[in-house]
């Protein structure tokens, strides 16, 4: 029994028969339109076959002039808005350009043609419902003449068959609105919303944002965490010395101050990529800047022990990002390992880029869980540029191997 209540009672029901109402209102001056259209035509005397034909070429091709409306954009952005605001949908979010394309224009044109004609006809079945209702209520006082006229016939229970009516007359009306407002909601997403291609387009757009944002988080969390680690064991060392060792100290803190510098570079170049400015982008560093690198690490305490080949011709991204292994393995040997001696291999080996560092392990020492993302970063830079990563203990160290290929690359700068 609720169920049969809810919809006269419901809130919904009565804002969808607003949006209703609304196709019934632009329905109107149309239909004077083709009224006018077909007096101007009209034929006199009995219709013949020819003429009915005409009359239904004319409706078609008014029908088809009516929906040109949808087509303007604008509309589309009306009808979205009517949509979610009375007939109480959520449409997914379409860009401008989704908007503006001819495959939106066309379902936007069907939308149209569904609202004028199906909720524009039910609409003026609810103008007309309430005199009719009242009309029909009033045939106990106005004899069965009132009724005769509406339903016909001339049957004993015509009075009350016409009062029964007049009653149930405004629910099944309300009913209706219901309905359709239900059916039209329920095409208002496939009709209105982005079109699968557009969808696909905006997921393009996100995946492309979001491996941005990886990248970016990468640059940040090898240059600053680089730059704080040094720091952090300098300014230790450094305190430790104070009173011993002022020249250490001085030094310390020197490589303090240059290692910041670095880091804020850096960040003004993250943040250039993140506002698009190109002038508050600064050139980022290369394996020409490794020697540079070795000195910070050597400030911090480790012994950098490097064997540095040739790296002439390497692609600029390749070098770029092997400068970013680089510092990153280097930054977590002074995490996990600290002071330890520290080899690194670099060089190109025939038709690959080739990186190795390695510090000793103690034995039996496990790698530290958790706290970082370093080696999953270094795996993604890697397999980015199709190269191979391993990292893990290999007897009494902790060895990180990579190698990228680099001919392909420089063989297609070449050309």
């Amino acid at each position: 029994m609720q169920s049969l209540v809810r919809p006269l009672l419901s809130v919904t029901t009565y804002r969808r028969w607003t949006f209703i109402l609304g196709g019934t209102a632009i329905l109107v001056p149309y239909l004077l339109i083709y009224a006018t259209l077909l007096q101007i035509i009209g034929h006199p005397g009995r219709m013949t076959g020819d003429q009915v034909l005409q009359d239904l070429i004319t409706l078609i091709l008014y029908i088809a002039v009516s929906s040109a409306v949808a087509f303007i954009p604008a509309v589309r952005v009306l009808s979205r808005t009517a949509a979610e605001t009375l007939l109480g949908v959520r449409l997914p979010a379409e860009t401008a350009e989704g908007m503006r394309s001819w495959r939106s224009r066309r379902r936007t044109a069907v939308w149209w043609v569904l609202h004028i004609g199906v909720g524009g006809g039910t609409g003026l079945i609810g103008v007309f419902a309430p005199p009719m209702a009242l009309i029909l209520l009033q045939t106990p006082s106005t004899g069965e003449k009132a009724g005769r006229e509406l339903l016909g016939g001339s049957s004993v229970l015509l009075t009350g068959a016409t009062v029964v009516l007049g009653l149930v007359l405004l629910p099944l009306v309300l009913y209706l609105g219901a309905g359709v407002g239900a059916v039209l909601a329920r095409l208002a997403p496939a009709l209105l919303g982005p079109s699968p291609a557009d969808r696909l387009a905006q997921l393009e757009r996100r995946a492309e944002q979001l491996i941005e944002r990886n990248r970016l988080a990468r640059e940040l969390h090898d240059s600053i965490g680089h730059a704080l680690t040094v720091t952090t064991l300098q300014a230790g060392a450094a305190l430790r010395l104070l009173d011993a060792d002022p020249d250490f100290t001085r030094r310390a803190l020197s490589a303090i101050e240059e290692t910041g510098r670095t880091a804020l570079e850096d960040l003004d170049h993250v943040l250039g990529l993140l506002r698009e400015d190109p002038g508050a982008r600064t050139p980022q560093r290369t394996l020409a800047d490794v020697e540079t690198l070795f000195e910070q690490t050597r400030s911090a305490g480790a012994d950098v022990r490097a064997e540095v080949g040739r790296t002439g011709g390497v692609p600029a991204v390749v070098s770029r990002e092997a400068y970013r292994i680089l510092q990153e393995a280097l930054t977590n040997v002074l995490r996990h390992a600290g002071k330890v001696p520290v080899g690194v291999r670099l060089g190109v080996r025939a038709d690959h880029l080739e990186l190795e560092v390695t510090n000793p392990v103690e034995a039996g020492t496990a790698p530290r869980a958790g706290g970082g993302s370093g080696l999953s970063g270094l795996r993604e830079r890697v397999t980015v540029l199709g190269g191979r990563f391993t990292a893990g203990p290999d007897g009494t160290r902790w060895r990180v191997h990579v190698t990228i290929p680099v001919v392909p690359m420089m063989e297609l700068e070449e050309q």
